[in-house]
């Protein structure tokens, strides 16, 4: 690399200066103290640990997502964090084994092979929480009203939140007999909304009427909690799952203090996710700025069979779509003093105002610094025999 270009950063990672470092660090203080009012312990997994621990079973797209390298003392593949969920679950099914019913939240930076999200990142700062040991939809909910708050605290205000439900399309597939090329062939145009390619696929497979027509009006099931009444005549013919399915997102929305919207063709992680999907958007972009949804199978890796739900978000998103997270302090310059008496008064009410919370900036010897180009607003000057702060004029 040309030594005039070492300041380059790889494509897709970025770097915190001052303004922005201080407000990701204001709002993951307040994020994970708000977890905790609501029983959420705080985790910190490593950023690279065994391979195998990394990735989850039938989830390709995260394993061509973490960045791999051989360990030089024992030979065995690393990995790189690319998402924090499987890391979490490792630390349930092993060191929180023996609890019945475990919530836990985290915070780190994530480091995946390809770009993502709003701002096109490979290092996102991933935040989130979990809930492991029940099966019901009262935990989803719980994730969901928790991810609805994680936006609002970060001073996003109506996000759009789509509601689904794998077992949908899931049971509606088996119950046609699908083989898995065809499943996943009008998967693809499902999630795509591709209408014309969904009616052309089913048009080429030998199934009942009942059942191509409830394949072919899922991307047509969107809308406010109404909708779930026209969904139960649509899927009348279905099989059972689909029903308890339904009845599951009419108890999660019951217990909603905001207004969510379904989506029964919501499919994203369908490969392991195993019921409830959730996602929030924000007008004018089409990527979700934060997703949850259960997953009860995460623990299988690790020989545990347990129930969980979870919802994770990059705060660095959350920010960047923010302006509510002030973390402006006014800085006082405590200019240096040669002289004992004075010398020492100072430390003094250095000492004190620092006590209190202030920034204060102390001039180095012969520094000859302008003050407002260390962002001072105050400076503290000598003064009926004290130090006073004065406002230094623009």
């Amino acid at each position: 690399m040309n030594k005039h270009n070492r300041y380059l950063l790889p494509n897709g990672v970025e770097e915190a200066l001052p303004a922005q470092a201080q407000q990701l660090e204001a709002l993951r203080r307040r994020l994970l103290d708000f977890y905790q009012t609501w029983g959420y312990e705080l985790v910190i997994p490593p950023f690279i640990e065994h391979l195998d621990s990394l990735v989850i079973p039938d989830h390709d797209d995260l394993d061509e997502q973490i960045f791999k390298l051989i360990d030089q003392t024992t030979g065995r593949l690393l990995g790189v964090r690319a998402d924090m969920t499987p890391q979490v679950a490792r630390m349930r099914a092993h060191q929180l084994k023996d609890r019945a019913l475990v919530r836990l939240c985290y915070i780190g930076t994530t480091l995946q092979t390809r770009a993502t999200g709003f701002n096109h990142s490979r290092s996102p700062l991933q935040v989130g929480a979990e809930l492991y040991g029940y099966a019901g939809p009262a935990a989803d909910s719980e994730i969901l009203q928790l991810m609805q708050k994680t936006l609002h605290i970060s001073g996003i205000e109506n996000p759009h939140i789509d509601l689904g439900h794998v077992n949908i399309f899931r049971t509606l597939a088996k119950q046609a007999g699908l083989n898995f090329e065809q499943e996943c062939d009008l998967f693809e145009a499902i999630q795509r909304k591709a209408s014309a390619e969904i009616e052309q696929q089913l048009s080429e497979l030998s199934l009942d009427s009942k059942i191509k027509d409830m394949l072919a009006q899922l991307i047509y099931l969107q809308g406010d909690v109404s909708l779930l009444d026209s969904a139960k005549t649509v899927l009348k013919h279905a099989d059972s799952p689909v029903h308890l399915a339904l009845d599951e997102l009419a108890e999660i929305i019951e217990t909603m203090d905001e207004t969510v919207y379904l989506d029964l063709s919501e499919l994203q992680g369908y490969s392991y996710h195993t019921g409830v999907v959730f996602a929030a958007y924000l007008a004018g972009h089409g990527e979700a700025i934060a997703r949850g949804g259960r997953y009860d199978n995460i623990c299988q890796v690790f020989d545990k069979k347990d129930p969980a739900t979870g919802f994770s978000t990059d705060l660095k998103n959350l920010i960047s779509f923010t302006d509510m997270v002030n973390t402006d302090k006014a800085r006082i310059f405590a200019p240096y003093q040669s002289e004992r008496e004075q010398h020492q008064s100072l430390q003094l009410a250095v000492k004190a105002l620092r006590a209190e919370g202030k920034q204060v900036v102390c001039e180095l010897p012969e520094q000859n610094q302008d003050v407002q180009s260390l962002d001072c607003t105050q400076t503290l000057v000598w003064e009926n025999a004290s130090w006073q702060c004065q406002t230094l004029k623009p």
